[in-house]
């Protein structure tokens, strides 16, 4: 692997510091301890090492794993053995699962009232749109009870006291469940690393677009404001890209079309703070 020059070198080393801040300042108010916290990084390195820097055609050995990662063989070779520690793939899955049921909802006409907006839908019926068929068309196989059960957990949806099911947000916001919250914090900030990762290594006719507006001397009230253009503006867009991407989605369109499997997010955050007035 190339050696990176001093000044990069040090550059990389600010910004993991930067973005560990945040990620240790939440472990710790949860009780995550340093060991833990870097058993799993040990875990991660070997993951990414087996997952991202295989040789075509060569078996990826101890060896070259611990070369790769700095770890001992003994480590390298006990942490390729375990189970991850976590699984990005299953917390995706879940996420996936109960948001595809979500958008679902919010864009496809058979589960919309003559406005567009969501039905409240009954969970059976012998005929119309109900829940139980949302969750057959877009549920990935999953027993439409499981998935009711989870939306109600994470509170995206409620079911009204005439046995009506309403959809709460027209995006899937687990308002109410710190492990659902937990599920997001893996996956949307792993896609935004991924993202700058791919913007330093291509060229910037292929890099994905990314950008933000900050601004640091804004008065106090003023910033609700901003909140509200943002909750207002911000959703539009969502929304208008929902409705786009699920035109194009072959299991929410159905239609069958030869090729491999592509997975596109868009996201967009807030983020607010004090401003040091000496820096």
């Amino acid at each position: 692997m190339t050696k990176l020059p001093k000044k990069s070198s040090d550059s990389l080393e600010r910004a993991v510091v930067a973005l560990l801040r945040p990620l240790v300042r939440l472990v710790l108010k949860r009780g995550m301890a340093f060991g833990q916290f870097a058993e799993l990084v040990k875990h991660a390195y070997v993951e990414a090492a087996e997952e991202d820097f295989t040789v075509p055609g060569r078996k990826l050995t101890i060896s070259r794993v611990a070369v790769l990662t700095g770890l001992t063989r003994k480590e390298a070779s006990r942490l390729m053995q375990e189970e991850p520690a976590v699984s990005e793939s299953q917390a995706r899955r879940r996420v996936n699962r109960a948001a595809r049921v979500v958008s679902a909802w919010a864009v496809d006409p058979t589960f919309q009232d003559g406005g567009g907006n969501p039905l409240d839908l009954p969970f059976d019926a012998s005929e119309g749109p109900t829940f139980g068929r949302l969750v057959a068309q877009h549920g990935a196989d999953v027993p439409p009870r499981a998935v009711l059960d989870e939306l109600i957990r994470v509170g995206a949806v409620v079911r009204r006291d005439d046995g009506l099911i309403h959809l709460v947000e027209r995006a899937y916001i687990p308002a109410g469940d710190e492990a659902a919250k937990l599920d997001i914090l893996g996956t949307d900030v792993a896609d935004l690393i991924a993202s700058i990762e791919h913007n330093l290594d291509v060229d910037a006719s292929v890099r994905y677009f990314q950008r933000k507006v900050a601004y640091d001397n804004l008065p106090p009230d003023y910033l609700p404001a901003l909140r509200d253009l943002l909750a207002q503006k911000g959703q539009a867009l969502l929304e208008t890209l929902n409705d786009d991407m699920a035109r194009h989605d072959r299991d929410l369109s159905g239609v069958a079309v030869d090729g491999p499997r592509r997975r596109a997010m868009v996201g967009i955050y807030y983020f607010e703070d004090e401003t040091d007035d000496d820096a």
